[in-house]
């Protein structure tokens, strides 16, 4: 069953907001490379329940938390969730050594995301 696996959130003030994090949640930022303004945020133990995620630099718009399901395959799923009446807001895209990613706005404009873990994407 595919399951929430990582979040995204966005700060207009990066620096602001990991200090906030850091403070109240104790939560650690790495900044990953290779990416504009982004950074890996853990959350906790790898061997307690809970999910990591990413902060990215605001572009534009209000902040929102955006959820990313692993699915096995992006392209099966893309079309499951148009069918459902789910819109595309971000096509499928290569995170090389990671996987493939794209976005989506379900029925009720709640944005999320889905991954299909695979190291040779590119």
């Amino acid at each position: 069953m595919p399951r929430v696996v990582h979040f995204d959130m966005s700060a207009e003030d990066p620096e602001r907001a990991i200090q906030f994090y850091r403070a109240v949640f104790d939560w650690t930022f790495q900044k990953w490379e290779g990416a504009q303004e982004y950074w890996l945020i853990t959350t906790g133990p790898e061997d307690e329940p809970g999910i990591n995620g990413g902060l990215a630099a605001r572009q534009e718009g209000p902040g929102q938390v955006i959820t990313t399901i692993d699915v096995p395959s992006v392209d099966d799923f893309v079309n499951k969730i148009e069918e459902a009446g789910g819109t595309v807001t971000a096509p499928k895209m290569a995170i090389p050594g990671v996987g493939y990613l794209a976005y989506f706005q379900d029925t009720e404009g709640n944005s999320f995301g889905i991954i299909e873990a695979n190291e040779s994407a590119g």
